[in-house]
């Protein structure tokens, strides 16, 4: 254990961290070239908050579960709701797809088709309807709009088309819900995204209001992009809304979060204790507790949203996202326990190696004894791969989700 913040004031921080897992992460899905089918994968959203609310009692840090309109389409949305609730979980993020249609070929709120457009900004409102009546405070945009060769369409008029769309969308938002704008470097358009880095999207969310923040997925950046400094550029402009926690060796690998670089992971969560998105609740000052998203009380503001986006293709779904939530929890202990006075002073004095050393100190300490702890004390089992295992529910489902059609996007 390094010097800084007591084990106390760290253990009391990551009780209360909270994830927000996806539903489609517990359904089949792959790549563009294939997707492997497993057994015991969930047929209905209901299923899909019945493997959430397992990842939930395993790690008690994932109440919330994002859904995906309109692979998680149902009838009544507000009994939905009660089910998670049921359940010990709450919707989350309501996450829109203007992405699937074959209208979408040329764009979806850029295309050059004002019908193509309508269609679409029909569907984001459409979105908005769910949330009331589900109750969640996040509607989550990403847009695969752009072109795949120059001169293919003006890009300065898609632009003017993508803020008209976003600003019919912003101004439809209720008290308390805000618009959570995604964006990707390249894939599918190849050319030009329209959506296609932090800036453009920081500006559009800067023109709507105070309703309008940006979502960082860890995967859609250029390699050797220094995702941390956009972390705190947007953090110390009040402009972080949230994160899709994956990882990438590549491009957009939707891989499991710190399955590629770990140490990546846990800089990007210093910034985020670094930039107060851990209020200070203890007597040891910085790192005391996560912001809840879009639950946290008016006078924390709305809080940065911790979400998990992820593809699970070759592995098993519910152990994945365990394992993902637990990779996160550790990058966060890792991050709370930076002795700050320390690397504070040796910033100051100009010494590059002891800073340095400050951040690999806190890095290196092995923070799995120290988490463990923390689930015993919740009365958690301190491994919650094993707890999964020895549960019987992998067993359960697989012999019960039999007949029907398996959720997923297809490939």
């Amino acid at each position: 254990m390094t010097a800084g913040p007591s084990k106390d004031a760290v253990k009391a921080a990551l009780t209360t961290q909270v994830l927000e897992t996806p539903s489609w992460a517990y359904g089949n899905s792959g790549t563009r070239f294939k997707v492997f089918a497993q057994p015991g994968v969930p047929r209905t959203t209901r299923e899909k908050l019945d493997d959430a609310a397992r990842v939930h009692a395993h790690t008690g840090v994932a109440p919330a579960v994002a859904l995906h309109i309109p692979w998680d389409r149902v009838d009544d949305y507000g009994a939905l709701a009660e089910y998670a609730r049921e359940r010990g979980l709450r919707l989350g993020a309501i996450n829109a797809n203007v992405f699937q249609d074959d209208d979408y070929r040329l764009g979806s709120v850029t295309n050059p088709d004002p019908a193509v457009r309508r269609k679409a900004v029909a569907h984001l409102l459409e979105c908005v309807d769910v949330m009331d009546a589900t109750g969640s405070k996040d509607l989550k945009l990403w847009f695969s709009d752009g072109t795949n060769y120059p001169g293919q369409d003006d890009l300065r008029d898609r632009q003017e088309r993508l803020a008209e769309a976003l600003r019919t969308v912003y101004d439809r938002l209720g008290d308390g819900q805000r618009m959570l704008l995604e964006y990707k470097l390249f894939e599918p358009a190849f050319y030009a995204t329209d959506v296609p880095d932090w800036g453009t999207a920081y500006a559009h969310c800067l023109k709507l209001g105070p309703k309008a923040q940006v979502v960082v997925d860890t995967g859609h950046h250029a390699p050797g992009t220094n995702i941390e400094f956009i972390v705190a550029t947007l953090l110390r402009e009040g402009r972080l809304g949230g994160f899709d926690f994956n990882s990438r060796f590549y491009a957009d690998d939707d891989l499991m979060v710190g399955a590629a670089d770990p140490f990546q992971l846990f800089r990007i969560m210093y910034e985020v204790v670094r930039g107060g998105a851990f209020a200070a609740s203890t007597p040891d000052g910085p790192g005391a507790r996560i912001s809840e998203g879009p639950a946290a009380s008016a006078s924390e503001g709305p809080g940065v949203a911790f979400m998990l986006d992820q593809c699970h293709n070759i592995e098993a779904k519910i152990p994945a996202i365990i394992r993902s939530v637990m990779n996160v929890q550790e990058a966060t202990a890792k991050a709370l326990l930076v002795d700050v006075e320390a690397l504070t002073a040796a910033q100051r004095a100009g010494d590059v190696l002891a800073a340095n050393g400050a951040l690999m100190d806190a890095y290196n300490t092995d923070v799995r004894p120290l988490l463990a702890e923390v689930r015993e004390e919740s009365g958690l089992a301190p491994d919650p791969l094993g707890a999964y295992e020895r549960s019987g529910w992998q067993e359960q489902i697989v012999k019960e989700r039999v007949g029907g059609v398996q959720a997923g996007w297809g490939a």
